[in-house]
């Protein structure tokens, strides 16, 4: 199969392309950098320079590549800039997806994320509808996240991976990042996330298995699906259990968590033969190697 990866070079990104190339297909990856495209290409795959907010680029792109399927692992988060991040969900997806169409391609595969349900008594499951809040900064959150996954779903088969919060190499909760910074008490650190020990709940996921999710969805029927690990737990049992993973101070308990906060299922993706690896961050946390 003919794989035209967007965000080839993020996180996810890097762990995808290896996975991709041994299991048979063909893939072209996509970086804004020069430097991009050579570590693209320095793992084996071609690779072209587009910006997914260069519309008319990235239909040359993707033209020329003629991939069977599209994967969208795009984010803006190095900056940990909502604002970014949420203007490439909107506009980017968009520019990808009509790319897509005027290439013929009929597949996408999509990163989304699992926190952005409506809030609810105990964790999530896909038939759980996006959370419908005013409430700022986070309607302005989900209001991304749902263009997202209604732009991609304008292609005939869309499958949208519902992310837990990533960690792992590259991430900001690997160690020497921002998170274990931020637990050390350095008021300079940046990422978009909270340090305080409450009583709301968060389901993660490892990079490694986020890209195996990927490479395993390219013969998923669409839909959204939920790619967490087997245990979503409070902030004040996995956040002490991170900081001794990461060598920094326990954090101090904090108080209730938003309603918002709670989780989600991977029964579906176990139903479509995917297991987590790392099943939970309780281990997970102290082995965040490739």
């Amino acid at each position: 199969m003919r794989v035209f990866l967007a965000g080839a070079t993020g996180v996810v990104g890097r762990q995808l392309v290896p996975l991709l190339l041994a299991a048979g297909h063909r893939v072209t990856g996509v970086s804004r950098t020069p430097a991009g495209v050579a570590r693209v290409r320095a793992l084996g795959a071609d690779a072209v320079r587009a910006d997914a907010l260069d519309a008319p680029g990235l239909r040359r792109a993707v033209a020329e590549a003629a991939p069977d399927v599209v994967i969208h692992q795009l984010t803006d988060l190095a900056e940990a800039d909502g604002a970014a991040n949420g203007r490439l969900r909107r506009e980017g997806t968009r520019n990808l997806v009509d790319a897509a169409r005027e290439a013929g391609v009929r597949r996408i595969v999509a990163q989304s994320i699992c926190w952005a349900y409506a809030p609810g008594d105990g964790p999530a499951d896909e038939s759980v509808p996006l959370d419908p809040t005013e409430e700022q900064p986070r309607a302005r959150m989900v209001a991304a996240v749902r263009a997202l996954e209604e732009t991609a779903a304008e292609l005939e088969t869309a499958v949208v991976l519902r992310h837990g919060i990533l960690y792992g190499p590259g991430t900001w909760y690997a160690p020497g990042g921002p998170v274990a910074a931020a637990l050390a008490g350095d008021p300079g650190a940046r990422f978009l996330g909270s340090v305080e020990a409450t009583t709301g709940v968060s389901s993660f996921l490892h990079v490694a298995d986020a890209a195996r999710a990927a490479v395993a969805a390219l013969d998923w029927p669409g839909g959204p699906v939920n790619i967490v690990d087997d245990e979503p737990a409070p902030a004040a049992v996995w956040l002490p259990v991170l900081a001794r993973a990461l060598g920094a101070p326990a954090p101090a308990p904090g108080g209730a968590g938003q309603e918002w906060e709670r989780g989600a299922t991977n029964t579906l993706a176990r139903s479509r033969g995917w297991r987590p690896a790392r099943p939970s961050w309780r281990t997970g946390f102290f082995d965040q190697r490739d």
